[in-house]
């Protein structure tokens, strides 16, 4: 495999012609770009004691790299999403078609992770091939950075208890039976560590306990845990490319499954970052840094700012600047791997005015199950989004004022 996938990264990195401009309205010049990407592909973690471990019999297939690393194949589909940004920035004449972009131009910051680092790396040399443009990070690898840790900083002896509550109401809007029935078919639950050595043996029945910390992630424990320990372990199995047959032990056999499956998933990430309380709160740093980069600084911020952090990330950063529901085709995830949730800041000559377009740019499921090469002519997956408080005109734009208010309200 890793043959193969030297291969079409090395291709990946090969000119193609660029496809006709996209339908942007005439007199739009695009001025700046941030994106708020997840991490990539990365290998689970499944060492003896783990979640993983404990709710099933079965062995786990091995991975070629570390728990919680990115993968070769995930350096690959971020290369393959850099070089597709790349053309679109070209096209929309914000970075050159071919020559390296100007010093300072392209900024690379990612949280202090093996995985999100390399992910940035992977980005850059995939969008700027041979090009002297680092990835920032802190000192300390292996930790996380502040800007990127969701954690719970309000100190009032009253926020703890209440973010609680928060998590448990939100637990309630979620009727998982019938996912929980067939996780732990598919997991031979009843015959796992967990059923036999500690006797809880009926997801359905068990409760779950949150926790808020100081300083800390928000936490739960009990059948949602497990659940989503499980869930994600497939769905990068089936990213990565394992056989069916080790694809959840090959006991995974339709879109159905799929679907009632990451309804655990997304179920925990809603749950634990999504109640507008925890969210506020843990996506305060994160909003504080883009509200500099994208309104205060916006005029001499670089032209291309990338963040790469993780899924709670997003989930708290959508939540806190209260965007309206959305869909993502092709995906079963909400905040799927490498996705990058795009803000692109526009100029209208025409009418002289400002204007923010939102989107999430991400791969399918098939996308990155089959490594599929990306371009303009062969584009991933866009969704234009909307926040509640910017509404959207036909084209999927807000007025920039607008959008300024949103976010300095948010970083408040």
């Amino acid at each position: 495999m890793k043959q193969t996938l030297l291969a079409i990264l090395l291709s990946a990195m090969l000119p193609v012609a660029a496809s006709a401009a996209d339908d942007v309205p005439e007199g739009y010049q695009l001025q700046q770009v941030l994106l708020m990407s997840r991490h990539n592909l990365r290998a689970l973690l499944a060492t003896n004691g783990s979640v993983l471990e404990q709710a099933t019999p079965r062995k786990w297939p091995a991975w070629e790299v570390p728990g919680g690393e990115l993968t070769t194949k995930g350096g690959v589909l971020e290369v393959y999403m850099g070089r597709y940004l790349r053309e679109w920035l070209a096209q929309q004449k914000l970075v050159p078609q071919e020559s390296c972009p100007a010093q300072q131009s392209v900024y690379a910051y990612a949280n202090s992770l093996q995985r999100t680092v390399a992910t940035a790396q992977f980005f850059i040399t995939g969008a700027f091939p041979g090009c002297d443009i680092s990835v920032h990070h802190q000192a300390a690898m292996g930790t996380m950075d502040p800007v990127f840790h969701p954690a719970i900083t309000n100190a009032d002896s009253a926020f703890s208890p209440a973010a609680v509550k928060a998590m448990e109401n939100q637990r309630s809007r979620y009727s998982l039976k019938e996912s929980f029935k067939l996780l732990e078919q598919i997991a031979d639950y009843r015959s796992s560590p967990e059923c036999k050595e500690k006797q809880r043996c009926d997801l359905n029945q068990e409760k779950d306990a949150f926790k808020a910390p100081l300083h800390d992630e928000p936490g739960v424990s009990g059948p949602l845990k497990i659940g989503n320990s499980l869930v994600d372990a497939f769905t990068l199995q089936y990213y990565e490319g394992f056989p069916e047959e080790q694809v959840a032990w090959g006991e995974i056999k339709s879109d159905k499954q799929w679907r009632l499956l990451s309804e655990l998933k997304n179920s925990y990430q809603d749950t634990l970052f999504t109640s507008p309380a925890v969210a506020r709160n843990v996506a305060a740093p994160l909003v504080k840094y883009m509200t500099s980069a994208l309104v205060d600084k916006a005029t001499s911020s670089p032209a291309v700012t990338l963040l790469v952090g993780h899924d709670s990330n997003i989930a708290s950063l959508l939540t806190a600047l209260n965007f309206k529901p959305y869909r993502l085709p092709g995906q079963y995830e909400r905040t799927p791997i490498g996705g990058k949730v795009m803000f692109e800041r526009w100029h209208d000559t025409r009418s002289n005015r400002d204007l923010m377009k939102i989107e999430y740019v991400y791969q399918s499921t098939e996308q990155l199950r089959q490594a599929q090469p990306l371009s303009l002519n062969s584009p991933p997956q866009r969704v234009t989004l909307e926040l509640a408080d910017c509404p959207v005109d036909g084209d999927g734009f807000c007025p920039m004022d607008k959008f300024n208010e949103v976010m300095r309200e948010a970083a408040r």
